[in-house]
């Protein structure tokens, strides 16, 4: 009933927003919200739910933007095949360096996803006949049949489909038996294999879907913006995702997203304070870990519950 009602509210916000949103600058900044809140729901998933640190979950959004952008205009592909494709191939990757990578706890897993994401961030770069190198490469627009997605309107249907979709498997998996293994894992991977959790299993499965969670946020994006380069799987715009999960809150699905929408809208909250944007996020982040260090929503949440009760 609780996630029920919580996807509800998610739904009517979805629905009503673009409705009130007063013009198409702040509609843009809203599908670039969603489409990012999918890849930050995906790493929640991660560091949330199972209690992993990962500073390379851009490499896997870029995969996602490069893997369907190559496949349209090297090889034809339409989007509608080039973005499964994009995520099946991520998922084949995500699997095959799952295994070593997880056998690896705290900084050493941490300096492992940022050695991922530095490898794909080179490859990028140096691959320019794929890629186009450091100039990066036009993508052409999302084609459905004969119908192209060309006005912002469309965009935002879109994004706040794949949104609403990310959100219910997040919250279904917080909920079913496999959800509870991986929150078993956060608090102890020694208790968790006690009572016959099979940790290594479960890890690598919760790397698949962050991989396609993140690769489904890049393919959309690279096709809404028409244009990447290799900075989509730099290390700042990891540290920016794994950022919007501690700050919306960590094991918190709607604090994913709010942590997503905080850290997209900030930029252009400050633009006045030119200059000193980066103090200003600096500052707004200590603030949050200081009086709210389990993340805003979850604290929040605690708050109201103490106060009805």
């Amino acid at each position: 009933m609780k996630h029920r009602t919580s996807l509800a509210a998610a739904a009517v916000v979805l629905v009503l927003l673009p409705f009130v949103l007063p013009n198409n600058y702040t509609l843009d900044i809203a599908i670039r919200i969603a489409l990012a809140a999918v890849a930050v729901i995906g790493l929640n998933l991660l560091m949330g739910f199972a209690g992993q640190i990962s500073i390379g979950h851009a490499a896997f959004v870029a995969v996602g933007a490069y893997g369907s952008a190559i496949a349209a205009t090297r090889f034809g592909w339409t989007p509608l095949v080039s973005i499964p494709a994009a995520a099946v191939a991520s998922a084949v990757i995500a699997w095959l360096i799952a295994k070593p990578i997880l056998r690896l706890k705290g900084h050493s897993l941490t300096m492992a996803t940022l050695g991922l994401g530095v490898i794909v961030n080179i490859v990028l770069i140096n691959e320019v006949g794929w890629t186009g190198g450091p100039d990066g490469m036009a993508v052409p627009p999302l084609t459905m049949g004969s119908f192209t997605l060309q006005k912002l309107i469309h965009w935002y249907a879109v994004s706040a489909v794949v949104l609403f979709a990310a959100i219910v498997l997040s919250l279904n998996l917080f909920s079913s038996p496999a959800g509870r293994a991986l929150r078993g894992l956060h608090g102890s991977e020694y208790a968790a294999r006690v009572v016959g959790v099979d940790v290594s299993a479960f890890k690598v499965r919760v790397f698949i879907a962050l991989a396609v969670f993140a690769t489904v946020s890049g393919s959309l994006t690279a096709h809404y913006l028409a244009f990447i380069s290799p900075s989509m799987a730099s290390f700042a715009h990891s540290v920016e995702l794994a950022t919007m999960v501690v700050l919306g809150g960590m094991s918190s699905t709607f604090g994913a997203v709010l942590g997503t929408a905080l850290l997209t809208m900030l930029p252009q909250l400050v633009g006045g304070f030119h200059g000193y944007e980066a103090i200003i996020f600096g500052l707004v982040l200590m603030l949050t870990m200081m009086f709210m260090p389990k993340g805003l929503v979850p604290s929040i949440a605690l708050r109201l519950k103490k106060r009805s009760g």
